[in-house]
């Protein structure tokens, strides 16, 4: 008998050896992403604290009203833009892209595109 293959599984497993040599710090936070099927979000992570410093998704209020029926790629590179504005006026300017077991292309590079052209290093 065949097995069906889980791919949030195989995912999760990509993640954890990615996170086994990326860690946020308190000079260089993680900026990791999560994608669903209808959504996107990005959290900037200090992990020698344990705390979120600053979020964004496609589920603002803000940007809510922006984004059309469905989000993809557009919607996503406006996350980018958001989380990049909220990092920085935090004082966040250098951070670590942790791509969350997620093949880089897409939404998810859409994402990384929009917060390095709103002023995000990494």
């Amino acid at each position: 008998m065949i097995k069906k293959i889980n791919k949030n599984e195989l995912r999760l497993r990509k993640h954890l050896r990615v996170r086994k040599k990326i860690a946020g710090t308190n000079e260089r936070p993680r900026l990791n992403v999560f994608r669903s099927n209808k959504n996107m979000y990005a959290q900037i992570i200090d992990d020698a604290k344990g705390v979120t410093l600053v979020s964004a998704s496609t589920l603002d209020k803000d940007l809510r009203d922006q984004i059309e029926k469905g989000g993809g790629k557009a919607a996503a590179k406006m996350v980018g833009e958001a989380i990049a504005k909220k990092a920085l006026a935090a004082g966040i300017e250098d951070v670590v892209f942790d791509r969350g077991g997620y093949i880089y292309t897409g939404r998810v590079k859409e994402l990384a595109d929009g917060a390095r052209e709103a002023g995000l290093k990494f």
